[in-house]
């Protein structure tokens, strides 16, 4: 039987050392026989699974069209080639993703993949904001796990749904996300922009007819952010009697800020990327994750008055320098001056910070609604509605 081990639990140089003709897999869901993928497979004494891909394909709690789904895999599977790894697959249901062609291994689940169990997508919770976490797979220096972006949003968004019932409901998360700068790092994956905000507005595309008209797309991975504010821009114009909101990661508000600021112990520069912030997270989220040990502080960051990095990045300028110039390890930041009890206050704290923008997002959405229904403005054509 092969011995499959969890990809996305492993650090950067964990995954660089592994031989590039292991097979590695991406499945869509979860709940497939093992044995039967061991045969698919040829038997290896070893192989990776990484995080199941949680929605869009027939059966799942969210379909889009097959094209968007395939883009968005054959990215991801191209990342892993990039690396070297010459036996990438995704696993899919029988008739889904045919077009990956020999990158696909298609097996019928022996139960229903988990992720395709979201009662919270039902008529009675029409009305709440639909929170819609992405995190990502990618590097965190030498002492966190590939997932700590996913980890991280998923808490955030469980918390932020637990804590307002009767406001919100959470997807489950979504464990790939966009990373210009994957090629520095082993391991790193990447959707790729067009084809990540493209499956984006196609999932809102496929909610709002089922009557869902508030989302709230949060990232874990500062380099979604970008890429959800364009997917929302045009989801503003395409579907014109919702509320679709996004924003710059989490604790980036005013009250955020403060509870940042009220225990950090790094000055600024000190939780840029693995830095103090995530690694306290991921202390108290999954200590047995965090290698301690292996942190190396890396604060040299180059800069100027108006660019600089922190949680918050700061400055007037936007710019994607190559991660090579500030950083030899992956990280931007201070991981050991981290802590789990910090952890547990930030992501209190974050959560505090969500369930007040889910209130936000109901209020402009009621608020807009009540304009329009009143004739307000050019609302009152009927041709403009």
């Amino acid at each position: 039987m092969t011995d499959f081990f969890e990809y996305a639990e492993l650090t950067w140089p964990e995954i660089a050392l592994l031989p590039r003709d292991l097979p590695l897999v991406i499945p869509l869901g979860d709940g497939y026989p093992l044995d039967l993928l061991t045969s698919a497979l040829g038997n290896p004494p070893h192989a990776g699974l990484l995080p199941p891909f949680p929605y869009g394909w027939e059966g799942s709690a969210v379909k889009v069209l097959d094209g968007y789904l395939e883009a968005y895999l054959a990215n991801l599977l191209d990342s892993l080639r990039d690396d070297g790894f010459s036996r990438v697959y995704a696993l899919t249901p029988p008739g889904i993703a045919s077009n990956l062609g020999s990158d696909r291994i298609a097996l019928r689940p022996e139960r229903p993949p988990i992720q395709d169990h979201v009662p919270q997508l039902t008529d009675e919770n029409r009305g709440k904001v639909i929170v819609v976490p992405v995190g990502h797979t990618e590097q965190h220096g030498f002492h966190l796990p590939m997932n700590t972006d996913t980890l991280i949003i998923e808490a955030i968004a469980n918390g932020t749904a637990q804590a307002a019932p009767d406001q919100a409901i959470a997807l489950p998360v979504m464990p790939y996300g966009v990373s210009t700068h994957r090629g520095a790092f082993a391991g790193t994956l990447n959707a790729g922009g067009r084809a990540f905000e493209d499956f984006w507005i196609a999932i809102v595309d496929a909610l709002v007819p089922r009557g869902f008209n508030r989302f709230y797309l949060i990232s874990g991975h500062g380099g979604n952010c970008s890429f959800l504010v364009n997917a929302v821009k045009y989801i503003g114009e395409r579907h014109r009697r919702i509320f679709c909101a996004t924003s710059w990661l989490y604790l980036s508000g005013p009250q955020g800020i403060d509870a940042l600021e009220k225990h950090r112990r790094s000055s600024i520069g000190g939780m840029g990327h693995a830095g103090e912030l995530e690694t306290s997270l991921i202390l108290h989220l999954r200590p047995d994750l965090a290698h301690m040990e292996r942190v190396v502080d890396e604060t040299d960051f180059i800069a100027t008055p108006s660019y600089y990095m922190d949680w918050v990045e700061g400055g007037a300028l936007i710019a994607n320098p190559p991660w090579d110039d500030d950083t030899a390890t992956g990280a931007y930041g201070a991981g050991s001056l981290a802590n789990a009890e910090n952890g547990r206050s930030w992501l209190e704290a974050a959560i505090l910070e969500k369930v007040a923008h889910v209130g936000e997002i109901h209020e402009q959405h009621t608020r807009r609604e009540a304009r329009r229904i009143s004739g307000f403005g050019l609302w009152g054509n009927p041709s403009r509605t």
